[in-house]
């Protein structure tokens, strides 16, 4: 996991001093600075970044004005103000003060990989069953597809509906077990009974559920998925 960067502060020293710190931290990538507050909303509409440490006191638009305009970007960056006034602390996702010290960095740096990661695999899953939920365990699932802003799920011999997305499904299930073959179809790869040829370059897969489900694989992904099952 890495964090993109962007540092925007009006003295150039300050600016190469973060980035040499940032530098000990090779998950972080600084892929841009600026020196006012309109040079990072020019920047921040050109490069994709996950993180501004920002200044506040700034000639112009303020650091403040810049941080609340760079955060409402695609992707909802963090913030980290990088200022001589800790009251300014309340307004961000965290603070260094300056001078920056190097483990109060370091810590900063941690928490910021830390809300990016992604949650662990459940071993349950909530399904909609008769007008409730249910939890079914993961292992269970033996495909998944898109169901318009949800997923369906298929075990071997039902099918649940699941109001999670299937991009949102894709992160919670054991990477290791499931695979996307498909823009809309995510499979167990331990319930799959056999794989022939839909086409030269494409696979078929047939489950091992109750109808011996066949799913056809994208081309790209079945490339992808000859590697994995070694095929």
């Amino acid at each position: 996991m890495s964090l993109r960067a962007l540092i925007v502060d009006d003295e150039a020293p300050a600016r190469g001093e973060l980035r040499y710190l940032l530098a000990a931290h090779p998950e972080v990538e600084v892929v841009g600075e600026a020196a006012t507050a309109r040079e990072a909303l020019a920047l921040a509409g050109g490069v994709r970044y996950d993180v501004v440490f920002c200044d506040i006191e700034m000639p112009g638009l303020s650091g403040l004005d810049a941080a609340r305009l760079v955060r409402e970007r695609a992707g909802s960056p963090e913030l980290v103000f990088v200022t001589a006034h800790e009251r300014y602390a309340v307004e961000a996702f965290d603070y260094l003060l300056k001078p920056v010290d190097p483990q109060r960095l370091a810590r900063v740096v941690e928490r910021l990989l830390e809300a990016r990661r992604p949650p662990p695999p459940v071993e349950k899953l909530p399904v909609v069953s008769a007008g409730r939920t249910e939890l079914i365990d993961w292992d269970a699932v033996h495909f998944a597809r898109a169901d318009g802003d949800y997923s369906r799920i298929h075990t071997y011999d039902r099918s649940y509906l699941c109001t999670l997305s299937l991009g949102e499904l894709e992160e919670r299930l054991p990477a290791g077990r499931f695979a996307r073959i498909h823009r809309s179809t995510i499979v167990n790869l331990s319930k799959v009974a056999s794989v022939s040829r839909a086409a030269p370059d494409r696979l078929r897969l047939a489950m091992d559920d109750q109808e011996r489900t066949e799913l056809d694989v994208a081309r790209r992904q079945s490339r992808l998925l000859r590697e994995r099952l070694r095929l």
